[in-house]
C-alpha cells in the first residue's frame, strides 16, 4: 500500500512563489514515476507536471512551463513542486500521484494523495 500525503498549499498573492511538497510511504518510493495534477472548480482534473524514477527527466503542462519546477528526493521520499509567478489561473486543488509509467495521462496514474488547495488572488 502507497500512501501519499500533499502540504504546502495556502493563499498566495498573483505574482508570488509556493512551494507543494508530497511525502509518500509504503512500497519502494524510487521505483515510481511521480506527477502533480490539479483541479480547479468546475474543471477536469488536469495533468501539470511529471518526474521519472531517477530525476533525470521531466514533463510539463504547457501552462506550467518555465514557471514551475518539478523535483524528487528518493532518500527522503519526496517529491516537491516548486511554483513561481503564480498566476490566478493556477488556483487549484494539487495532487501529487504516484504511476506505473511515464505518462501524462491521470489513468496511469495507481496512488493519489488527498490534495492540497492552492489560491492565487489578483
Amino acid at each position: 500500500q502507497v500512501q501519499l500525503v500533499e502540504s504546502g498549499g495556502r493563499l498566495v498573492q498573483a505574482g508570488g512563489s509556493l512551494r507543494l511538497s508530497c511525502a509518500i510511504s509504503g512500497r519502494t518510493f524510487s521505483t515510481y514515476p511521480m506527477g502533480w495534477f490539479r483541479q480547479a472548480p468546475g474543471k477536469e482534473r488536469e495533468f501539470v507536471a511529471f518526474i521519472n524514477w531517477s530525476g533525470g527527466n521531466t514533463d510539463y503542462a504547457d501552462s506550467v512551463k518555465g514557471r514551475f519546477t518539478i523535483s524528487r528526493d528518493n532518500a527522503k521520499n519526496t517529491v516537491s513542486l516548486q511554483m513561481n509567478s503564480l498566476k490566478p489561473e493556477d488556483t487549484a486543488v494539487y495532487y501529487c500521484a504516484a504511476a506505473n509509467k511515464f505518462s501524462t495521462n491521470d489513468r496511469d496514474y495507481n496512488y493519489w494523495g488527498q490534495g492540497t488547495q492552492v489560491t492565487v488572488s489578483s
